[in-house]
């Protein structure tokens, strides 16, 4: 019966989830209390060699404030210390605003660039800047915020930020003016560091999602690869470390920040013969550093040097991601079922153009499916249907044979087979479902486009539960229904386990996020529908032909 494959369906697709989650939990575990790194963890450059601890010194701060971000800036090492996503509502607080980067909440997670060369300054060193405040104005198309820095032999030092409208990427640019008499060589370093601690709204168990927290490195030979802390601390961290493209992460769930060493469509930043060195690793003070080294062109003396990197921090959003760089699309991880979850999370998009609103976008999106399988769903209906007409033979089956379970199927079997009945007739369709479902859960569960998205009346964060299980309730009433128009089974004890199914699989559903919890309830309103109409279709057939 329909009822039973509804079961396998969500029992497999609970399964498939379960031990994925197991797997990622084993994979990438988690710090919620990071330990702290061995001394033999060093920083790319020579300065970062000296110690190191989890709380960072500090300076005069500077503001910046644009359209898409709120930003600081701390003299000392010249760091961007925090980074307020203006358009991104807090975790449990929608009214105020995200903050991906910070030094002085809950976690330590900043942006620092440096210098290798003698006297060269670091994220170490003071900086000076003409203001402590900017903001970009109307008609401003960006604003560039200036700190200098003493360089030795008449060498002179700027780091200049330059933040841009309706953009996330942030330039970060050395100047290097050598007053000096000799050429002038060195490095620049870039790196993301942060705890080890799990952010905000992050949920693991069975219900919840494992959703990975770490570092990330992308190069053009090595593709994707992340490395979870745990790795860190046990030195085990296997990635490519020296490339000439790329860029290096940190990437937590729904948003990441990144330094980009080879932008979409622009040349690459690492040098043309030692290219770049990629380093993730743990730091003393229960903080790891992702990291990128760059060899600088020779500066002759009384020449000037401009070398800029974009600084990604902002959303996982796939129209923002695809116009980073190359490959930058994968932070947004839908997990071992991308090759599904990618192509249906595009056309969910491409809904949402035409009609403005996730929660229409699911259900419409619903539709289509449902249209896509109609014909395995017909043969299923059409299957069942025989099925149920062939239940009160059934009934007079069992009442024959009595307790001879071998006569029994042997009779069964006889009938299916003699009526043209495959019992099996209606399973394909829910398991070639299965994919579809388990890939529209983890679509939904990336996409920060749903974060914190209203649909309708009640239902303001469709990636959040149904805050009032209207949508379970409702779920569990349409499987009612199902199980209503599907033939019962012959077994008593078997009955009644089917009329507390609906019940038992809806309080599965209360931890699910809205949106697929909406897309499962409009499914089976749609399945209700298509089984009614070929239900009664087939009885006509039937009629048609006794009557013929």
């Amino acid at each position: 019966m329909d009822t039973k494959r509804l079961i396998l369906f969500i029992a497999v697709s609970f399964g498939i989830l379960f031990f994925w989650q197991k797997w990622m939990e084993k994979r990438y575990p988690q710090l919620s209390t990071p330990p702290a790194a061995t001394a033999s963890a060093t920083a790319a450059a020579p300065a970062a060699a000296q110690p190191e601890t989890g709380k960072l010194a500090n300076g005069t701060r500077i503001t910046v404030k644009t359209d898409l971000l709120t930003a600081e800036i701390d003299t000392n090492g010249a760091d961007l210390r925090k980074v307020v996503l203006n358009k991104y509502g807090a975790v449990n607080d929608p009214a105020k605003p995200f903050v991906l980067l910070e030094d002085d909440g809950v976690h330590t997670y900043v942006a620092q660039t440096g210098l290798i060369g003698d006297g060269l300054p670091t994220h170490k060193s003071v900086f000076t800047a003409a203001q402590t405040s900017y903001a970009l104005a109307d008609g401003q198309d960006k604003v560039d915020v200036r700190l200098e820095a003493a360089g030795p032999d008449g060498v002179k030092v700027a780091k200049i930020y330059t933040f841009k409208r309706d953009s996330y990427l942030v330039g970060v640019t050395y100047e290097l003016v050598n007053g000096g008499s000799k050429p002038l060589s060195a490095q620049a370093y870039y790196r993301l560091l942060r705890d080890g601690k799990a952010p905000e709204g992050t949920s693991t168990g069975m219900f919840g999602t494992h959703t990975f927290t770490g570092p990330a490195v992308y190069t053009d030979a090595g593709k994707f690869q992340k490395v979870d802390f745990a790795k860190l601390d046990k030195g085990e961290a296997d990635y490519q470390k020296s490339a000439k493209d790329g860029w290096v992460a940190m990437v937590q769930h729904y948003f990441t920040s990144a330094w980009i060493t080879s932008p979409k469509d622009q040349p690459s930043i690492c040098a043309a013969d030692t290219g770049c060195s990629y380093e993730l690793k743990a730091v003393p003070g229960g903080l790891y550093s992702a990291g990128v080294v760059t060899a600088l062109p020779q500066v002759a003396p009384g020449a000037k040097l401009d070398k800029t990197v974009e600084l990604f921090v902002g959303p996982q959003e796939t129209r923002v991601l695809d116009r980073v760089a190359p490959g930058f699309d994968l932070v947004k991880d839908y997990g071992i079922f991308t090759i599904f979850a990618k192509p249906l999370f595009w056309v969910l998009d491409q809904i949402h153009k035409v009609v403005g609103n996730w929660g229409w976008a699911i259900i419409l999106l619903t539709i289509l499916i449902k249209a896509l399988f109609y014909p395995l769903a017909a043969t299923s209906y059409r299957s069942m249907a025989k099925m149920r007409k062939l239940a009160p033979r059934l009934e007079q089956l069992k009442e024959r044979h009595g307790d001879d379970k071998m006569k029994f199927q042997q009779a069964v079997m006889e009938m299916y087979k003699t009526e043209k009945v495959n019992p099996l007739g209606g399973c394909l369709p829910m398991l070639v479902q299965i994919p579809v479902f388990i890939a529209l859960y983890w679509a939904l569960i990336a996409a920060v486009e749903l974060r914190q998205a209203p649909w309708a009346l009640w239902i303001h964060d469709l990636s959040a539960k149904d805050p009032y299980f209207v949508l379970p309730i409702l779920m569990a009433v349409t499987m009612f229904i199902q199980q209503q128009l599907s033939p019962p089974p012959p077994d008593p004890m078997q009955a009644k386990m089917m009329k507390i199914m609906p019940l038992v699989f809806s309080v599965f559903f209360l931890f699910f996020p809205a949106g697929l919890v909406l897309y499962y309830v409009v499914n089976n309103v749609l399945s209700i529908a298509q089984q009614w109409y070929i239900t009664r279709k087939v009885e006509n057939e039937e009629k048609v032909a006794r009557n013929s």
